[in-house]
């Protein structure tokens, strides 16, 4: 059983463990289940009979619909995940894969993020009720490992990005805004966009592809207690990664940078020695060949959607987000 099967990474890991000969995979739809409601995830787990799930849904955004939706952010995931890991192992379940985020980590962890920091801070405060909602769920799957033997496992993604993510500007995360953002500039002649924050702050980020990758290579090779990172293990500045594509999209004009708006974390990088270590994980997909490859996605998909050129003005800021 995936949840979260049908988004955007969802949509990638349904693909590997098909390509694996994964024999039997349920999806769960929102309109079918609220995972948010033990009746609904006791009605999933009857219905799928699952021996392994991967646990994906996530109520996720960028910084702004963090700063709005702190108490929804926080009780949504963290309700998902502790009835469903409950539940799940009242059923019988012969293994559950938390899928976590970066956003757990404490804000001035040191570079690299290592597994082992992981509790010597409080989390970057634009996303701490998301980052510690999920970060709970490590606690949870520790604590019935030790108390019921019941296998469960924490991945934790850095920063995702790649075809299919989600570009609406009131949700998005950082690179699909900044893509739309720059194409939207171009194609309406506009002279500058506008970006939140200073630039300063670094992030990292990891293709969806090769994040699917890692998240089965860990439900097939990986039964340890410890969390452990997906990553590529290379940063990249806030300003690196505008110019950047700026420079893919083809957009020549001005970035106009407001430091009155937040820059979150300001350092994001992950150690990912455990994961090729434990199972074997390394990420295939250069950033640039992936940012390339993400780019020419959302132009032919705006192409079929949208005849018009792009009408949000480039007087809109970006929200430099984060990741679930």
């Amino acid at each position: 059983m995936v949840t979260g099967g049908g988004g955007f990474l969802g949509r990638k890991v349904v693909a590997t463990l098909e390509a694996r000969g994964a024999g039997k995979i349920f999806v769960p739809r929102k309109t079918d289940y609220d995972l948010r409601e033990r009746t609904d995830i006791e009605r999933a787990l009857h219905d799928a009979q699952p021996n392994v799930i991967i646990h994906l849904a996530a109520a996720v955004g960028g910084i702004e619909a963090n700063r709005l939706n702190p108490g929804r952010f926080f009780y949504d995931n963290a309700i998902m995940g502790i009835q469903l890991i409950e539940q799940a192992r009242l059923a019988g379940v012969e293994k559950f894969v938390t899928v976590g985020t970066v956003c757990a980590y404490p804000k001035f962890a040191p570079i690299p993020f290592r597994e082992d920091d992981i509790w010597d801070g409080y989390p970057e405060e634009t996303n701490a009720p998301y980052g510690l909602a999920k970060k709970m769920l490590l606690v949870q799957s520790q604590a019935y490992r030790e108390q019921y033997g019941f296998n469960a496992i924490y991945l934790i993604p850095v920063n995702l990005y790649g075809p299919g993510d989600n570009f609406d500007p009131a949700s998005s995360h950082v690179i699909p805004a900044l893509i739309k953002k720059c194409l939207d500039a171009r194609d309406n002649g506009e002279p500058a966009i506008d970006v939140w924050g200073t630039g300063s702050a670094s992030r990292e980020f990891l293709y969806v592809d090769d994040a699917a990758e890692g998240i089965v290579l860990g439900a097939e090779r990986y039964d340890g207690s410890d969390p452990v990172n997906l990553g590529t293990g290379r940063e990249i500045s806030i300003r690196e990664l505008v110019h950047l594509i700026a420079n893919v999209t083809g957009f020549r004009g001005d970035i106009r940078w407001d430091p009155t708006k937040p820059d979150g974390q300001p350092r994001r990088a992950l150690d990912t020695s455990r994961a090729r270590e434990c199972f074997g994980f390394v990420a295939a997909t250069t950033f640039e060949e992936g940012l390339r490859r993400t780019v020419e996605w959302y132009e032919q998909e705006r192409a079929r959607s949208e005849p018009a050129a792009g009408t949000h003005s480039s007087e809109e800021a970006l929200q430099v987000g984060t990741v679930g």
